[in-house]
């Protein structure tokens, strides 16, 4: 049994009722988004992948939360990680428009850096988002300074994953008064994260679908 949050006690499958459920919020997000990306007609295969990653996401941390087994954190960390670099490199390249080897290489330090301190337990484990903070930082700044479309939506996002890290790390500290923890609201957090940088980006594949036609007609 791995037990890194206040709401396992036992090693028994619903041990954690309250993790388990508030997975539901991936699935709402990737339902919202889905219907976003169909009332925007934006119908690219890397945006219906970005979506089936958010399912995947939480399908691996209902697993995790449910087992709390080896097999079961690989299967919550992958789709995880995997929904970071394909964002990193749907944005770079169809938003920010740069060649291929640059993306490229922010995906190779993003993975890196996200591997390297994934073992640590500073911060109660949440060190190993600090990586994918940093870009989703980036992002959201240039999202702003080059006026991209819903600049502050993506800036939410931001705000957004910073309460989901708070909430993260203060999970084990605050077991004594409150004995179900925070971890919950990282996934509920986390979950409204994903569905507003999905949301910026649907919004600004959709000026690029137009200005594409606009040019063809």
């Amino acid at each position: 049994m791995i037990d890194l949050y206040c709401e396992r006690l036992q090693p028994s499958l619903w041990d954690e009722p309250i993790n388990a459920m508030s997975n539901l919020v991936f699935f709402i997000a990737a339902w919202v988004s889905w219907r976003l990306a169909d009332n925007l007609n934006v119908q690219f295969y890397s945006v219906k992948l970005l979506i089936y990653l958010m399912i995947g996401i939480g399908i691996g941390s209902s697993l995790f939360h449910t087992y709390a087994t080896g097999w079961a954190l690989l299967m919550d960390v992958i789709p995880i990680m995997m929904f970071q670099l394909f964002y990193l490199w749907v944005y770079t390249r169809r938003v920010m428009k740069l060649k291929p080897i640059i993306p490229v290489i922010l995906m190779l330090v993003l993975l890196i850096s996200s591997l390297l301190t994934l073992p640590l337990k500073v911060l109660n484990g949440s060190l190993s988002y600090v990586p994918a903070l940093v870009y989703l930082l980036g992002l959201g700044i240039y999202n702003f300074q080059a006026k991209k479309q819903k600049k502050f939506m993506f800036l939410a996002g931001v705000v957004t994953f910073l309460m989901a890290l708070f909430f993260r790390t203060l999970d084990q500290a605050i077991c004594p008064v409150f004995p179900i923890g925070t971890h919950f609201l990282w996934h509920i957090f986390n979950g409204v994260m994903l569905y507003f940088v999905t949301g910026c980006l649907l919004f600004n594949l959709k000026v690029n679908q137009s200005n594409l036609l606009r040019n063809k007609a």
